[in-house]
């Protein structure tokens, strides 16, 4: 069963490249199917990129569970024309969100712009989504920078600065049994890409789950209930596909270049292979030496995209497939509940979570 998009708004990106796997608009929910809200804040170099990503990893995970996709952005995050007319023309208004209730809701960080989350333009309307999700969702996932401002909303837990960006593909352990790590290996690799991180210590004491950590990435993923919805909190990116983080490190570059930052950017660790990682040893050297923007002209790009490998896809769907599980069963649960509640006990035995 294809992932379909609600309402028929369907970004031309999905349409031509899921082609082999035809899109299916719809608008009318069906038992057993699930209703999920993407609110997708990142910039907009990064816009349909993250709605590939989240379209294919979700219609991954699905396979037999039929899944209808709904758009929706904050307000206060900076646009382009381009970027506005891309929301205009393919997502929903927060004020139709408020309106409904959802199985699941995944929100992604945008590029921060200011040291404190709460000096965001877009701080009073995120948070607003927070409470919302906690009263109309089942479960709420929340990536890398919305986890940190969902921490910090909920439980006032602060993010601290790493004295490097945490940027590679990381190998975390399982810390613990969880429905949504089932069939998951006992090492997992996801990417990362942050200044910053939560605490594990922290986040125990606040009554957290950590479900993945290792001590080179921190924490890597982590859980808590509130009120009605399991928070699902990704310090790093399963979503992301094959050359994010390539894209990311050439856009750093080419910041260093224009000196809109000092430093040449660290490479990302675990990710390129030892042929690729000379090439940009090389390069690296070039530009420390002579920094100007036209030197991307030399930039090995072919030669970097050739050998690039997504090795975190499988298990990434495989938590995702989990948390669609953990949806259904929530569903269903609400569903004996209303209808039968004498059965209610069995059914919690029995249910995901």
């Amino acid at each position: 069963m294809p992932l379909m998009i609600e309402g028929g708004r369907v970004p031309p990106r999905w349409a031509l490249e899921g082609s082999s796997r035809p899109a299916v608009s719809g608008n009318t929910l069906r038992t057993g199917s699930l209703n999920i809200a993407l609110i997708n804040n990142m910039p907009d170099p990064a816009l349909e990129d993250t709605e590939l990503q989240f379209f294919d990893l979700l219609d991954d995970a699905s396979s037999d569970i039929p899944v209808y996709l709904k758009l929706y952005s904050l307000t206060g995050v900076p646009r382009t024309d381009r970027g506005q007319r891309h929301l205009n023309n393919f997502y929903y208004s927060l004020d139709e969100l408020w309106q409904n209730q959802f199985d699941g809701v995944i929100i992604t960080g945008t590029e921060p712009r200011q040291p404190n989350l709460k000096d965001e333009p877009y701080w009073r309307v995120l948070t607003d989504v927070f409470d919302w999700a906690e009263r109309s969702t089942a479960s709420t996932v929340l990536s890398c920078l919305a986890a940190h401002a969902g921490v910090l909303h909920s439980d006032g837990i602060e993010r601290h600065r790493l004295p490097d960006k945490q940027f590679g593909v990381l190998e975390s352990r399982r810390a613990c049994n969880h429905a949504l790590m089932n069939r998951i290996p006992e090492r997992v690799r996801f990417p990362h890409s942050r200044w910053n991180e939560v605490r594990e210590d922290e986040l125990t004491s606040a009554g957290y789950v950590v479900l993945a950590k290792s001590a080179d990435a921190g924490v890597d993923t982590f859980v808590k209930k509130k009120r009605e919805s399991l928070f699902v909190h990704f310090q790093g990116h399963p979503e992301y596909g094959v050359h994010t983080l390539f894209k990311e490190y050439r856009r750093d570059i080419k910041r260093f270049l224009n000196r809109e930052r000092e430093t040449y950017p660290t490479m990302p660790v675990g990710y390129f292979d030892e042929s690729a990682a000379r090439l940009l040893r090389e390069f690296q050297e070039s530009a420390m030496a002579d920094r100007r923007e036209e030197v991307m002209a030399s930039f090995p790009e072919q030669a970097i995209v050739s050998g690039l490998r997504n090795g975190w896809h499988s298990t990434a769907a495989c938590v995702y497939r989990n948390w669609l599980q953990y949806l259904l069963a929530s569903q269903a649960k609400t569903s004996v509940f209303t209808m039968t509640p004498a059965y209610g006990s069995a059914l919690k035995r029995t249910a995901v979570g």
